[in-house]
């Protein structure tokens, strides 16, 4: 697989986790009583522990987002392959 190819994944990768990501944030911030109802009818919690647990997973998607995806493309677009 050249440079070329590789870059062209990653930024695919980025445009497709970002959008993910992108919607996932909006639907915790306009429909956040929504998601809570949905959810807790199959895991029951407090709403408390349902706000940590949804602030932790958005922000360990956002730290693998930028390690995974932002990072190798970025250093792909330095070397010039892109």
């Amino acid at each position: 697989m050249d440079t070329q190819s590789l870059t062209q994944f990653f930024e695919w990768c980025l445009i497709i986790n970002g959008s993910v990501i992108f919607v996932w944030g909006m639907a915790c911030i306009l429909t956040p009583d929504l998601l809570y109802r949905t959810q807790t009818r199959w895991f029951a919690m407090s709403r408390e522990t349902y706000n940590v647990v949804t602030y932790c997973l958005l922000g360990s998607f956002k730290i693998l987002l930028i390690l995974f995806c932002i990072v190798p493309y970025v250093a792909l677009r330095v070397m010039g392959a892109g």
